[in-house]
């Protein structure tokens, strides 16, 4: 990726940033917020929405952001996003309905080939531990997504980002285990505190320094490129030398670039279709489908492997 397409990517976060504000800004918006807590505040809230925490001047601020939409729509105005978030329609204190959804679907997909793994793959493939390690962070990930897309807060927020950098990471690290067929334990090891190192001073500088929203991106996405590239060139040379792993490696290019093209509906993010649908969730959705195509790839690279004479028993991950 090129330094101008870091800086378009750049330019659209920092567009994001400046129109998030705006939605909060409006008098309109205010005075509503004020008038709300002065005559509702303090006041019982339904079971739903102390379930996911919300309080009564947060309620204010949602009743406030929706009959501003509301109002804007009417008038045939922009429709803005408030602290940050586009004005879903929230569903039993859920946030965002749409991406807790898919995300619920997306750790399913996990979960579900979790349990296909340890049926179809052989206990002593040496990359089986590795690949139910895989499922067990997607998981984690796709369980700290659905916590934060039902109701944010900075905690919730920090897990979504650094459950999702674990996730990439851990992808580039299985790559380079499987393209290069690594079995040292010593290199797989040395390798793999290498990863974790790295993982940690990310997180330690986005909690103790600062949380660089920008960085934060780079760094995932520079990691997923490099991922992406691994898996790319392993294709070229299955295809290159026409070995029978070319009839299933476009796959993993089939699963990493989509993720990479899924990304774009980031970068044209739009207001919430219905008040539900936004690029984010869409976003999501896609990755659903994405993450059934890496999971039939990892099943049947297991069964060449297997099936290859040159293949030898050996168990790397006590999983």
């Amino acid at each position: 990726m090129t330094k101008y397409t870091f800086l378009i990517i750049y330019l659209f976060c920092l567009i994001e940033i400046i129109q998030a504000s705006v939605g909060d800004e409006q008098p309109l918006y205010n005075n509503c917020v004020d008038e709300c807590v002065q005559v509702s505040c303090p006041a019982p809230l339904s079971y739903s929405l102390r379930l996911f925490k919300w309080s009564c001047s947060e309620n204010c601020r949602y009743i406030c952001m929706q009959a501003a939409t509301d109002k804007a729509i009417e008038e045939g105005l922009p429709v803005y996003q408030y602290y940050g978030k586009w004005p879903f329609y929230r569903c039993l204190g859920i946030q965002e309905p749409a991406s807790v959804l898919f995300s619920i679907g997306n750790g399913l997909v996990h979960a579900y080939y979790f349990r296909q793994i340890q049926k179809q793959v052989p206990s002593n493939y040496f990359f089986k531990g590795f690949m139910l390690l895989y499922t067990v962070i997607g998981m984690n990930a796709w369980l700290w997504s659905t916590i934060f897309h039902s109701r944010d807060t900075k905690f919730t927020e920090l897990m979504d980002y650094f459950s999702a950098g674990l996730l990439v990471l851990y992808s580039l690290y299985y790559a380079i285990l499987r393209v290069y067929r690594l079995k040292s334990s010593i290199i797989i090891q040395t390798l793999g505190v290498l990863f974790i190192c790295v993982f940690i001073v990310h997180v330690g500088y986005l909690i103790i320094v600062t949380f660089d929203y920008v960085y934060n991106m780079y760094a995932n996405v520079i990691v997923g490129g490099c991922q992406i590239a691994v898996w790319v060139g392993w294709f070229l040379v299955q295809n290159i030398k026409q070995t029978s792993a070319r009839l299933y490696a476009h796959l993993a290019v089939i699963s990493g670039v989509g993720v990479s093209l899924a990304m774009c509906l980031e970068l044209f993010d739009f207001p919430p279709l219905w008040r539900v649908f936004d690029a984010h969730s869409l976003w999501h959705l896609s990755t659903i489908l994405l993450s059934v195509v890496w999971y039939k790839f990892l099943i049947r690279d297991t069964q060449h492997e297997t099936n290859t004479k040159s293949y030898t028993a050996m168990k790397l991950l006590p999983i």
